[in-house]
């Protein structure tokens, strides 16, 4: 997936992007408390402001039309990933080589985006494929951070004192938080197969439910560790492979089964918790 030289380089905006969102990933790491929320709102709500003004700038059609949200989708959801991993390594010398693989991982995505943006034609198999795993590392790196960044998130080990049952504030705060990160990558997954918004959409938001709900299940049955994480990108691998059919797959009737069973198994899983803090 590394991009060749020539017309598919990091833009030299592109560049300074990268370099700023390594800095201020790297400060987030010796800030506690609510400060790593903030940051990673800002540092998402930065790359995507950035990232549509660099966009604009390599696509000509882009300075009429605007720029496709989706295309900067991906690189900003991996700038908080990075914020995310980080929290997972100690303050030491091995910050220096793990924060020089966020940046590249960072670059990566930036890369592929740039080079989407100025094609002048439909993505082709292999390109969607390198977004389906670039997403799905950034996803990796975002539900570890959220889990760490979250109170009682990441449940301890079998092997070390049984973890208490998280507070539901915090489970809540916990699906929202990895839900909104599946519906942001999701989407930029969905619009490399159609134009459609409202194909897209409906694929972005049953994935962000779905994700959703096995972070609350996972949470509460206490799956230890990082598995915990690792299971929410195999949930969202197993999104894409049902949705990533032809548009004609996805009529009404399914969608209405589809809504009905995210809601009942939504239900299954908020009583299911609130019974065993009863």
């Amino acid at each position: 997936m590394t991009a060749p030289s020539g017309d598919r380089d990091t833009s030299p905006g592109g560049r300074e992007l990268v370099l700023a969102a390594t800095i201020v990933i790297g400060l987030s790491r010796f800030v506690d408390g609510q400060l790593p929320w903030v940051i990673a709102a800002l540092l998402l709500g930065a790359m995507l402001l950035a990232g549509i003004q660099i966009m604009g700038d390599v696509d000509p059609a882009a300075q009429t039309a605007g720029v496709p949200i989706e295309s900067v989708l991906l690189p900003a959801v991996a700038a908080l990933a990075g914020v995310g991993i980080l929290r997972e390594v100690p303050i030491n010398l091995l910050l220096i080589p793990v924060l020089a693989a966020v940046a590249w991982f960072l670059e990566l995505t930036l890369t592929i985006e740039l080079r989407l943006a100025r094609s002048t034609t439909p993505p082709s198999g292999a390109d969607r494929t390198a977004v389906l795993i670039l997403s799905l590392g950034a996803a990796l790196g975002a539900f570890i951070g959220i889990a760490l960044m979250v109170p009682a998130g990441l449940p301890l080990p079998a092997s070390a004192t049984p973890s208490s049952p998280a507070p539901i504030a915090d489970l809540t705060i916990l699906a929202i938080a990895d839900g909104v990160i599946a519906f942001l990558l999701a989407y930029r997954i969905a619009a490399l197969r159609t134009s459609n918004i409202r194909d897209v959409g409906w694929a972005a938001s049953t994935a962000a439910a779905v994700v959703a709900i096995a972070a609350a299940a996972f949470r509460t049955i206490e799956i230890p560790s990082l598995l915990g994480p690792a299971l929410l990108v195999l949930v969202l691998f197993l999104w894409d492979a049902v949705h990533g059919g032809a548009p004609a797959r996805r009529r009404d009737p399914r969608r209405r089964l589809e809504t009905a069973l995210l809601v009942v198994l939504g239900l299954v899983v908020v009583g299911w918790s609130l019974g065993l803090r009863g």
